[in-house]
């Protein structure tokens, strides 16, 4: 009786092989070349497993025909070439961008970036017009009279007071007599002129006392310029208003600031009885008091004060300011070098 031998395996059976299997296989290893190469990033590697509906169509290479018919063979498109060219592109953005990131070495590459960049901002900036610069206009040349005439006019305003003469005036003031006997003087008039002479004011003021002695003979005042006359005090008010910040020129004026009951500052009063140039020039010692009528006399060749009618306090400030106009610039230059302290 003949033996059977039966050659049987009863192993699992073999698992059936997929076309995407061997393709994926030859990718991995490529990928693998090309980043032992230094070619290929693990970031910008594709995912380790592609659906084939991603995955691009194989290229249909043709065969040379046997028996009259052709043949194609697919073939998996060449990562490596892929591979390569998105390294290549990579390197060229990172060239591209170096200059926006600092970096601690700056390469050859960068450098010349940052030119091309620059050179191209610079030619797409909009080309302005240069325009030659004028030439400059030479200034008249001056003529002999002209400059004769300009020195002159300085050499006035140098010798020119520092004061102008819209800042001056001068005050003249009437007295009535109050108090015990009358021996208290009181403001009766005031008057207050311009450096031209016009009149700023001039009014009859009440004294705030009874009056015993109206001094008619030499202040010129009647009770009848009483009856309307203005309140002390609200006479007082307006005439400091007018004297303030002015220079105040006066003939014995400290006598005018005390019936005013007022003291004004020293180095803006000007008192012609204490001007020794002014004696001198009227020819009288420098030290005396001289009084308005005499220096009037003598200087301006004028009479005041005449007759028995009084005095009148507008005239004597007029001729006070005109008196000082005399010696105006000396004396300016005198107290300039000798400042008066307030």
């Amino acid at each position: 009786m003949s033996t059977i031998l039966l050659n049987l395996d009863f192993g699992a059976p073999p698992k059936k092989t997929f076309e995407g299997n061997a393709k994926h296989q030859r990718f991995v290893k490529r990928r693998r070349l090309l980043e032992q190469k230094g070619l290929l990033n693990k970031k910008n590697q594709p995912p380790s497993k592609v659906s084939k509906l991603h995955s691009e169509p194989s290229k249909k290479v043709e065969t040379p025909k046997v028996n009259g018919t052709c043949k194609t063979s697919s073939q998996p498109p060449k990562k490596k070439a892929a591979a390569s060219g998105g390294s290549e592109k990579s390197v060229a953005k990172k060239a591209a961008v170096t200059w926006l990131t600092p970096a601690p070495l700056q390469k050859a590459d960068s450098v010349v970036a940052k030119i091309d960049l620059l050179s191209e901002f610079q030619s797409a900036l909009p080309k302005m017009k240069h325009r030659p610069p004028r030439p400059k206009k030479k200034p008249p040349e001056k003529s002999a009279t002209q400059s004769s005439t300009q020195t002159h006019s300085e050499s006035k305003r140098s010798k020119a007071p520092q004061n102008l003469p819209g800042k001056m005036v001068a005050i003249d003031c009437e007295m009535v007599g109050t108090g015990p006997k009358g021996r208290v003087s009181s403001l009766a008039r005031c008057s207050i002129v311009n450096y031209s002479g016009d009149v700023l004011y001039d009014e009859y003021i009440r004294p705030p006392c009874h009056i015993v002695d109206y001094r008619t003979r030499w202040s010129g005042i009647r009770k009848c310029h009483m009856v309307k006359a203005t309140p002390f005090k609200t006479a007082r008010v307006q005439i400091l208003k007018i004297l303030s910040g002015k220079v105040v020129v006066g003939h014995a004026i400290h006598n005018d600031f005390k019936a005013l009951q007022y003291f004004h500052p020293k180095s803006l009063t000007r008192d012609t009885s204490r001007i020794p140039l002014l004696n001198r020039k009227a020819e009288c010692p420098e030290n005396a008091t001289m009084s308005l009528k005499h220096l009037t006399k003598k200087l301006l060749n004028r009479d005041i004060q005449a007759g028995k009618s009084g005095h009148s306090s507008v005239e004597d400030a007029q001729a006070t300011m005109e008196l000082y106009k005399v010696v105006e610039v000396e004396w300016e230059k005198h107290l300039a070098q000798n400042l008066p302290k307030n």
